[in-house]
């Protein structure tokens, strides 16, 4: 027995329902495999405490509202908990006790990455759902640490899985189904902490922005309307012309009229009056009205089975009230949060001055007295008062390290012997090793041949490389076993700061701070006592410390001569004032409020079985999104994630015109709330002119984009600054102006800066690809769009211009010849057909698919040779020439096993007829 479930996109779900689609499950089970890790919840369990959580609906409806919080509390904890163990065995496998061999079958090491990448993604919406929504502020540090690692480690794998198949698009159509997802159950979570934690930030500098283009902004408005000056005969016309034709139509109506009421009459003379028996008028009465009720009643059915089946949209409702309630508690849960994280805030400074004040001078007696027990412990053990360990040493901290006095004592001594033999043997040292550098290369020469032949057989195979984040996961999940898992929460009902925890935490700060101060105190004490009970070792120590200082001194200045080299053009300047000019010259802009959901694409559901076909598949809208969120987004929104991940300084986003580049640039600065500077050829002609003047552009906006980050740098026309030969109508422009420049940026962006440099090109192949190449590392290629994505375009598209989609409006065969066409395409046909007057006549004229082919045929679509440029070109880039050269020498491989079988097939022949003839011999 199965049962249908229909979940909602808008509905803020736990990760693994799938929102939008329909699923079987079965009747006493529900299955999420969010991790791999087969998560059974019984009867429906998982989904309807999700639903509770967000709408507040109780388990049962006799339950009060005022456990609506509670059970929203302890249904995100569930989510918690089961997100955590997935994990827990997530890194039980990615590290094993014993190190797992290299694997040789790259279809199996890309299938391994494929299942880790899928399964993390599922962890990375658990723990963003829950991040976002529970309000416990000590927990959302963990949560907020563990999410962070897990978001770097699939960008790892990401980067993993590009390395081992050189290509940037990859298909989980197998895994999805061995795990039994849905292509939404691994589209990449946008964290919505990204904006709501610096969203007073983001309305400053939105109104200051405002403020500025406010100054300059009437005489661009008036630029573009563009108003056609009419003289006076003309206009008299235009309005003699409307006037007859509206006086027109309306004569045209009421002679209408007339001839159909003198159509009646005569037809009412000739029938002449008939009249019908009662009982033979109400049968024909019912008759009539059964029919055309029952046929009423079977196209309704019809139509929810349409529906149902997913043959036809359906229709247009109203949010309804559950819908509703449920973003108002999400919104409510958010304002809780911020009400407890400034009573944790408060609590901090609080608890940290009151142990200070109570615990403090205790403490200190305390480790006065065990710093002077050890000081008499190491006298009567080794005859002689030790030395105190120093600041880099961890001070006093080194001598209660679960250590006697005797092997601190030895440590310490151990330490000053290697310190002085240092010292002398820096001279020997240097002479020594050239001559065993020499003695190696020798020997090096002759055992060259068998260690290269080892090493080979030793390394075959892909083996997974180190992750900076898996640590960090670790850390994150040990902090939750030690501390939350199985932790009693029933006494915090409203899930407010716990104390205690801050107490133990602040008290081992507190401690830190009594016992550098404490440090500094025992240390003139213990000289004291060496001044007295023995002048020698004390007068040594001086000389080591004065040497400790003179090194110092040096580091100093050494740099400062670095610092030299970096000038600041505009150190007598503030930032408020470059933010300024920037807006005023244009060169910093307003995004438009686009998010990434706005990019509609749909899922490719035959690139494995292409793939696996050695048919390389066209990548769909789908993949481009994904592939924005991973390289632009989650970097950019994450400083954690930014400084460990893989280090991503530009962009190229390469398609023909109107696939939506723009669009994802503007996405990509409203999803992380970052600053939009436009260094377009086109934007940057004729502004500061000169080496200078542009040493001076670029030095403000790099300046302002780090001070004020994460911020994107846009190159519209990106191969316009790498032309082959410029054409004559451009020189004016200079469209070359940053060729130069642009790699010294490059290498000054490091990895805690959080600026992203962003190319779209229509044209890519008009540039010098070497330094092209060398520039834009990361190429996403993105294509026309499909035949399931035309189809879901074309229905958002007309929704979104106040078009109704009825069962007039055959959508499947408009999706299908418009084949070519891009999304800018729909957009301006949607809009020359949906006029004001055609929206209102919809209701007695339903939209046709006619009606769009018209304004279609006036635009050039997207022809063959021109995608096919695109291919040819893409092939030619790094990673492209790497797949290609990959893709000959594994059909290589495959020839030469053929060739292999065959040769051993006729050597069998042979030897077969050889021993035949023997046998007819004897």
């Amino acid at each position: 027995m199965y049962i249908y479930r229909a979940s909602f996109a808008p509905l803020s779900v736990c990760a693994g329902v799938a929102s939008g689609c329909y699923t079987l499950y079965p009747a006493g089970q529900s299955e999420i495999a969010n991790t791999g890790v087969s998560i059974r919840i019984p009867n429906f369990e998982l989904c309807r405490l999700s639903l509770q959580a967000n709408a507040g609906i109780a388990e049962e409806e006799t339950t009060p509202a005022n456990s609506t919080e509670a059970m929203s509390h302890s249904t995100f904890g569930k989510i918690w908990v089961a997100a955590q163990g997935a994990l827990e065995e997530l890194i039980q496998k990615e590290i094993p006790a014993e190190p797992p061999r290299p694997q040789k079958d790259q279809q199996v090491a890309f299938h391994t990455l494929a299942t880790f990448y899928v399964k993390y993604v599922q962890i990375l919406r658990s723990l963003e759902t829950v991040y976002d929504q529970i309000v416990h502020p000590q927990k959302r540090r963990v949560i907020r640490h563990v999410l962070d690692g897990v978001m770097g480690r699939v960008l790892e794998l990401k980067r993993e899985m590009v390395d081992l198949e050189f290509s940037e698009f990859h298909y989980y159509d197998d895994i999805l189904q061995d795990l039994k997802l849905t292509p939404e159950d691994i589209e990449i979570p946008i964290p919505r902490y990204f904006v709501s934690e610096k969203i007073r930030v983001l309305k400053d500098r939105e109104r200051i922005l405002a403020q500025i283009l406010a100054q300059a902004g009437p005489q661009e408005l008036e630029t573009k309307v563009n108003v056609k000056q009419l003289s006076l005969t003309e206009a008299v016309r235009l309005i003699q012309v409307s006037e007859r034709a509206r006086q027109g139509r309306l004569r045209a109506k009421f002679m209408k009229e007339i001839r159909q009421e003198e159509e009646k009459e005569q037809q009412a003379k000739i029938r002449g009056v008939t009249t019908l028996d009662p009982d033979e008028a109400a049968t024909r009465i019912q008759k009539v009205w059964r029919g055309y009720s029952q046929r009423k009643r079977t196209k309704k059915e019809r139509l929810e089975e349409m529906i149902f089946l997913g043959m036809l949209p359906a229709p247009q409702q109203q949010t309804s009230a559950a819908r509703l309630h449920a973003q108002q508690v999400e919104s409510a849960r958010h304002v809780v949060q911020e009400e407890h994280e400034v009573e944790f805030q408060h609590a901090l400074v609080s608890i940290r001055e009151t142990i200070r004040s109570l615990e403090g001078p205790d403490i200190k007696e305390s480790l006065q007295e065990q710093i002077r027990q050890w000081f008499i412990e190491c006298h009567d053990a080794t005859g002689k008062f030790p030395d105190y360990p120093d600041e880099e040493d961890g001070g006093s901290a080194a001598i209660f390290a679960e250590k006697t006095p005797e092997q601190v004592a030895a440590e310490l001594a151990a330490k000053e012997e290697e310190k002085e033999k240092k010292k002398k043997s820096k001279g020997k040292k240097d002479k020594k090793s050239e001559k065993k550098e020499k003695k190696k290369d020798k020997k090096g020469k002759g055992k060259g041949k068998k260690g290269k032949g080892d090493k080979e057989e030793e390394e075959q195979g892909w083996k997974m490389t180190p992750s900076n984040f898996l640590p960090t996961v670790v850390e994150g999940n040990k902090s939750y076993k030690d501390v939350w898992q199985g932790r009693d929460e029933g006494h915090n009902f409203s899930q407010r700061f716990d104390g205690e925890l801050i107490k133990e935490e602040k008290r081992k700060e507190v401690e830190e701070e009594i016992r550098i101060q404490v440090d500094e105190l025992m240390r003139q004490e213990l000289k004291n006592l060496k001044l007295t009970v023995d002048r020698e070792k004390g007068t040594k120590k001086k000389g080591k410390k004065g040497g400790k200082k003179k090194k110092k001194k040096k580091g100093k200045k050494g740099g400062k001569k670095k610092q030299k080299k970096e000038k600041d053009l505009t150190a007598d300047r503030t930032i408020e004032s470059l933010y300024e000019e920037l807006v005023q010259e244009g060169l910093l802009i307003r995004p438009s409020r686009t998010k990434l959901t706005d990019f509609i694409g749909e899922y490719s559901y035959l690139g494995t079985t292409l793939r696996q076909a050695d048919i390389e598949p066209m990548p769909s809208l789908s993949d481009v999104k994904q592939l924005m969120a991973l390289y632009g987004i989650l970097p950019l929104g994450s400083q954690a994630v930014h400084e460990k991940a893989p280090l991503m300084k530009t962009l190229l986003l390469a398609g023909p015109a109107g696939v939506g580049k723009k669009m994802l640039v503007h996405a990509l600065c409203t999803e992380t709330g970052a600053n939009l500077f436009n260094l377009s050829s086109a934007n940057i002609a004729g502004k500061y002119p000169g080496k200078s003047g542009l040493q001076m552009m670029l030095h403000m906006v790099f300046k302002v984009a780090r001070q004020l980050q994460p911020s994107v740098v846009w190159i519209g026309d990106a191969e316009k600054t790498f032309y082959k030969k410029v054409p004559k109508a451009e020189k004016e422009m200079e469209p070359k102006r940053l060729k130069k420049d642009l790699p010294k940026l490059l290498k000054s962006i490091k990895a805690e800066d959080r600026v992203l440099i962003v190319g779209t090109t229509r044209r890519p192949f008009d540039a010098d690809l070497k330094p092209f190449c060398k520039v834009y590392k990361k190429i996403l290629l993105i294509p026309r769009p499909d035949y399931s994505s035309r189809l879901v375009l074309w229905s958002h598209v007309i929704l979104q211009n106040r078009g109704l989609v009825t069962n007039a409006l055959d959508l499947s065969s408009l999706a299908k010849i418009t084949d070519g066409y891009s999304q800018g395409h729909m957009v301006r046909a949607v809009q020359a057909v949906l006029t004001d007057r055609r929206v209102q006549l919809q209701g007695k004229k339903p939209l046709t698919a006619v009606e769009f082919i018209s304004p279609l045929a006036r635009q050039d679509p997207i022809y063959k040779e021109e995608e096919e440029a695109f291919k040819t070109w893409y092939a030619k880039t790094p990673l492209g020439k790497k797949r290609a050269k990959a893709a000959k020498a594994s059909e290589e491989d495959g020839e030469s096993g053929k060739a292999g079988k065959s040769k051993g097939k006729k050597a069998g022949k042979k030897g077969k007829k050889k021993k035949k003839k023997k046998k007819k011999k004897k």
